[in-house]
């Protein structure tokens, strides 16, 4: 009897520290998402003040539309190739890749950071990061499993896509008002869902994988991010 309470108790003992371990580890690799994930949008934020900054730049970009729409594309396929290749790519590749689409994406934002005002665009960004960091602790302390929320903030995504293309025609602001409510609910999901994922493929891949892991944990939260941002600006962002 002594000597099944002690294997009993050893066991419940050696379980403990294997799930301290692993929290700790898992800890760490996070840290390094959240990391990378502030250095894209110090990247981003300091090339769209760069761009703001210089009339040469800005004439380039906005001579034309088709300037924009080659920016677009480059992000586009960044981002892309990026998911397709990870397995491939070493951990400074897809770090690099990261990094060149943040500074992309600087530029891309650049004409939409043209009609608001500084401060509203500061107080925006101070909101948006309030809401992203509660949602993003509750999607990693969070013991419920929001897995199957995945399928329809997805499939929300793309619906917010085709109601944004139909307003293009529409030029509805009653329309764009409704669909940037429901576009700051969908990414407000999607941090809390995007946290747990990651938090979850950490603890289950191969430690050799951690620098790719936190490239793509940090890529697929700066979109959570710079997404619930913009369309929190539709509510909070000042025109001059």
């Amino acid at each position: 009897m002594n000597n099944w309470n002690y294997d009993n108790g050893y066991q419940t003992a050696v379980q403990a520290e294997n799930e301290l371990t692993l929290r700790r580890y898992v800890a760490g690799v996070m840290r390094k998402v959240y990391g990378k994930m502030s250095l894209g949008l110090l990247a981003t934020a300091v090339t769209s003040y760069l761009m703001l900054s210089s009339p040469a730049l800005m004439g380039l970009l906005l001579r034309s539309t088709a300037t924009i729409w080659i920016v677009f594309a480059l992000e586009l396929g960044l981002v892309i190739y990026l998911s397709a290749r990870i397995d491939k790519l070493s951990s400074g590749a897809a770090s690099a890749l990261f990094y060149a689409y943040s500074i992309l994406n600087g530029v891309a934002l650049t004409p939409i950071f043209l009609a608001y005002t500084g401060a509203s665009i500061a107080t925006t960004f101070a909101i948006t990061a309030g809401t992203f960091g509660a949602m993003s602790i509750f999607g990693y302390v969070t013991r419920q499993d929001l897995s199957k929320l995945g399928s329809y903030l997805i499939m929300a995504v793309l619906g917010l896509i085709v109601c944004g293309l139909v307003n293009l025609i529409l030029k509805s602001p009653m329309f764009d008002l409704v669909v940037s409510c429901v576009g700051v609910l969908i990414f407000v999901g999607l941090t809390a869902w995007d946290t747990q994922a990651i938090k979850r493929m950490c603890a289950e891949a191969d430690p050799s994988m951690v620098g790719k892991i936190s490239t793509m944990g940090a890529l697929t939260l700066y979109l959570d991010f710079i997404n619930l941002f913009l369309y929190l600006l539709r509510f909070f962002g000042s025109r001059d």
